[in-house]
């Protein structure tokens, strides 16, 4: 087997076979062609190829995002890592484990006017867990012997440690890390030799754990509150025990919202936020009503809230006591957190309801008769409407199969998907850490590429556009599925206070645009559906999840000045019946 005549390459791309990181993606260039022929000469990897170094970051969080385990990027020096950035960004906020690996000029060639360099040493030092930045080899291997004690004599064990260290931290702390490695030329020479043998320092877990006596002092205050709250963002599916919940819903004084990325279902769960609360915002005699809805003791876990509605509320009425459950950190997003638990949602609420007394005689009923109040005038809007937005994501979120996972782009896509009742056996997925349309599609390819399931992503245009290139390369599956509404521009804007009819307004809010998804699937070889009124859609969602040879885009096209008048109205409409 062919392996760099580089020392520090071999350690690299050793030690991330030793700690079982498998999918390599590379993005093509010299200076990184060290660990480039490590990695794709050495059968264990999974290496893939993707020029488009922001597209190739998203696809790898989308991997890492559905394996829990770390994914290896793989760039040349300069601007190349640069383009990482944004997942990066994204991972951090998330706690998807990504280990970039960037391959740099020897530290005599930076800021001397050598071409394709810049300061790669911490680069993204505000967003990322780790930045090990390796001392280039002072030791050429001759062909003739081992050479260990010159290796070892050298940087390597400062080497080897660094790179333990990091890769450690994204598996213990499941977020990303940096790996800047210096590379002086040759970079092709390659030889059949194993030259180092690195040490591994084994990965140790946190072991903390919740005592029974904070877990009963804790419970008191649960159990005299006559009020509670729930409320669950971002999760991972099937992580919460069906028992677990359960218990909260048999509980009547606790009212648990869920979002359309926690995957929780229960019938006496409320996930549909923005459907209660929106509409007592069109009444000011509703004030009664939110205070009947504030909490005593707010309980919250899972990542990042997407509604601005049970935000606002939560800060305008603040309960008396906020506890956050996340092994690994706490936003105070309401302005009153008190407490976190650092473990497992599913290990602290399994014990910590073993604890509490239910009540049978909380409010939740009350709310209950709110929600299918609302159930039912949401059935009456649907039924007037016109096809625009609304209509489109009514029909299509009730269409999808049920062994699909479900991707969502953010803005206008996430935001409308909040508003539905989603088929309980899909499993969803959004990039609520940053909440960026920059690489959504990127994303939901990497997923495509390692789940099981075949994998439906459903994006606004801009957020298409930006990330074509998430179609450039060889690794779709066949069954992979993408929806694009084409509204003309950001749409999401229009529901905004201010004049929309303004030129300034439609060219730097809205990016109003006449551009179609044809031709970019003809460049990439993906099969085209186009549909802009309801006959047309329900003809090609018969056709559209069939199997086929090749990846499947349909483009609805919806009017782009109708769509914010009956969102807008649709909330009206709730609060009014």
């Amino acid at each position: 087997m062919k392996r760099s005549s580089i020392v520090l390459a071999q350690t690299v791309s050793q030690l991330c076979k030793l700690k079982e990181i498998q999918h390599i993606i590379i993005s093509p260039g010299s200076r990184n062609a060290p660990l480039t022929i490590s990695f794709t000469e050495d059968p264990y990897f999974k290496t893939y190829s993707i020029v488009d170094e922001r597209s190739a970051g998203f696809f790898a969080l989308g991997i890492a995002q559905q394996l829990k385990k770390p994914v290896a990027l793989l760039c040349t020096s300069g601007s190349a890592l640069l383009n990482y950035y944004p997942a990066i960004s994204e991972a951090f906020y998330s706690d998807i484990p990504l280990v970039v690996l960037s391959a740099d000029r020897p530290s005599s060639k930076i800021d001397i006017g050598d071409g394709q360099t810049i300061r790669q040493n911490d680069v993204y030092h505000r967003h990322i867990l780790y930045s090990a930045n390796l001392k280039e080899d002072q030791y050429t291997y001759d062909g003739k012997t081992s050479g260990e004690e010159t290796i070892y004599n050298n940087h390597q064990k400062e080497n080897e440690h660094k790179i333990n260290y990091a890769i450690n931290t994204a598996i213990m702390e499941s977020g990303p890390v940096h790996i800047n490695i210096p590379f002086e030329e040759p970079l092709y020479h390659s030889v059949e030799q194993q030259l180092v043998h690195p040490e591994v320092i084994s990965a140790s877990l946190s072991d903390y754990t919740i005592t029974s006596e904070e877990l009963m002092s804790y419970s008191k205050i649960w159990n005299s509150a006559e009020k509670k709250m729930v409320l669950v963002g971002v999760n991972f599916p099937d992580e919460i025990p069906f028992e677990v919940l359960e218990k909260l819903a048999n509980d009547t004084s606790v009212i648990v919202f869920t979002e359309t990325t926690s995957n929780l279902h229960h019938s006496d769960f409320f996930p549909n936020i923005d459907k209660i609360i929106a509409p007592l915002e069109f009444n000011k005699k509703d004030e009664p009503h939110f205070k009947e809805l504030q909490p005593d003791v707010l309980l919250t876990f899972g990542g990042l809230v997407v509604s601005k509605k049970i935000k606002a509320f939560l800060r305008n009425y603040p309960p008396k006591h906020h506890w956050h459950i996340d092994p690994k950190k706490a936003y105070d997003t309401f302005y009153c957190l008190e407490r976190h638990f650092k473990t497992k949602p599913s290990e602290f609420l399994s014990a910590f309801l073993n604890l509490v007394e239910p009540s049978s005689t909380g409010q939740q009923s009350t709310w209950l008769k709110v929600k299918a109040q609302r159930s039912v005038a949401h059935k009456q809007y649907v039924t007037q409407l016109p096809f625009s937005d609304f209509s489109v994501y009514e029909r299509i979120l009730k269409t999808i199969p049920n062994h699909y996972q479900l991707q969502l782009s953010n803005s206008s896509t996430i935001r409308y998907a909040q508003l539905f009742q989603l088929n309980e056996k899909l499993q969803v997925f959004c990039n609520r850490g940053t909440s960026g349309i920059d690489g959504s599609i990127s994303t939901a390819v990497g997923a495509a590429v390692a789940s099981n399931r075949p994998v439906l992503i459903i994006t606004g245009d801009l957020s298409f556009f930006y990330d074509s290139n998430a179609l450039w390369n060889n690794y779709i599956p066949s069954n992979f599925r993408l929806i694009v509404i084409n509204n003309q521009g950001g749409g999401i804007f229009r529901i905004l206070p201010g004049n929309k009819n303004t030129d300034n307004f439609s060219t730097y809010f809205e990016t109003k645009h006449s551009l179609r998804a044809k031709g970019i699937c003809e460049t990439f070889g993906v099969e085209y559906l186009s549909a802009a009124n309801q006959e047309e859609l329900e003809e090609h969602l018969i056709a559209f999840y069939k199997d086929s040879q090749r990846a499947k885009l349909l483009e609805i096209h919806t009017p782009r000045l109708l769509n914010d008048e009956i969102l807008l109205g649709y909330f009206k409409f709730l609060s009014q019946n």
